[in-house]
């Protein structure tokens, strides 16, 4: 298995660089685990209850993104561009740096006339600092949207806004868990009328997530580390589900990582700490039996986790179909609904066929 399997063709002008005026506006690709028969359907995010049944439990990543972007300087006047991978200490934190020359440990950086940080040292790719002052208030001070590099555009002041779910509570993260940003208070409002619980997990999302595979993890089957926490209250929301014969539909990769990362002991548990969990095809999923998603990058591990939990072929296709159809690609762009493949099935015998919106699943 090499990232090259994962490979799709990406006209460069489906990547969204700007949100849909209306959170809920965006398209939604319907993928159903039927081996046999049309299993896609076109719809729109705003379809997205009538997927869902009553007694379903849908889980979603309350993690707020920070402000992770800052400009500086050296002490040579040289220009250093400051990315947050995760703040270890109140005054401490692991970040890329981007200048003409790495700095050394000891180097002084100036982030405004009162904010200095001291390189400590490298850990990994990163960087460690010890800034002069708190780290978080500095971000939210000086700090800029660190929008996705294929983003090839400046933040703007709306993006502090849209590129930030509704339910965001808990700051921690570079990048937003965007399959979240399609929910606004009134698609909510319409999924607890359905009869659906809605829940939510923390999973601070690193800047490793843009990173591209290394050899080592594709060897050790490790990832990047994040931060996550999945309470008690959760772990018994998950249970309840499964006893009133209900489905767990994560909102997100990260959702699914933080509860598949809690169940790795074959038992949904607590958990407060970190993950490097690597969920690629042949993971056998614990507990999400369904994932709202965007469409990921080529090549790289969100893709293959959603290969793992729709099965490589069938979700490969459903890439395909997704740029015939011209959806919109990355954090700013469109969704999809897909449902577990079932244990034991073939990766992808069959192709996808799509059927027209609101057409049933499986008709022609």
């Amino acid at each position: 298995m090499t990232p090259a399997d994962f490979h799709f063709d990406l006209p460069p002008e489906l990547i969204a660089q700007q949100p849909l005026p209306e959170r809920t506006a965006s398209r939604l690709l319907h993928v159903a685990p039927h081996l046999a028969g049309p299993p896609a359907r076109d719809l729109h995010f705003s379809d997205l209850p009538g997927l869902l049944q009553p007694g379903d439990l849908l889980i979603a990543n309350d993690t707020r993104v920070l402000p992770a972007r800052l400009f500086g300087q050296k002490a040579s006047g040289g220009k250093v561009e400051l990315l947050l991978e995760r703040v270890v200490g109140e005054t401490e934190a692991l970040v890329q740096l981007r200048s003409s020359h790495a700095p050394k440990a000891g180097s002084q950086l100036a982030f405004g006339p009162d904010v200095t940080a001291e390189v400590l040292g490298r850990q990994d790719e990163f960087f460690r600092l010890r800034f002069s002052v708190p780290v978080v208030p500095v971000l939210e001070q000086l700090g800029h949207v660190p929008l996705p590099p294929y983003i090839r555009r400046d933040d703007v002041p709306g993006d502090r806004q849209r590129y930030q779910t509704v339910f965001a509570r808990e700051q921690g993260s570079v990048a937003a868990p965007t399959a979240g940003l399609h929910f606004d208070e009134a698609l909510l409002a319409a999924i607890a009328a359905r009869g659906v619980e809605f829940r939510t997990l923390t999973l601070h999302v690193g800047a490793g997530t843009f990173a591209p595979l290394r050899p080592h993890q594709l060897k050790t089957g490790r990832l990047h580390t994040e931060r996550l926490e999945v309470t008690t209250e959760l772990c018994a929301a998950v249970a309840d589900c499964r006893q009133r014969g209900g489905r767990v539909i994560a909102v997100g990769t990260t959702a699914t990582r933080a509860l598949e990362a809690a169940a790795e002991s074959g038992e949904l548990r607590p958990l407060r700490g970190e993950t490097s969990l690597f969920i690629r095809p042949g993971y056998a999923f614990q507990i999400v039996d369904a994932m709202v998603t965007n469409f990921h990058l080529p090549e790289s591990s969100l893709l293959m986790l959603v290969c793992a939990f729709g099965g490589t072929d069938r979700a490969l296709a459903a890439y395909r179909h997704a740029v015939a159809s011209r959806y919109r690609f990355f954090s700013y762009g469109d969704a999809m609904f897909v449902e577990r493949a079932p244990v034991g099935a073939p990766s992808g015998a069959n192709s996808l066929g799509v059927a027209p919106k609101g057409a049933p699943t499986g008709s022609p």
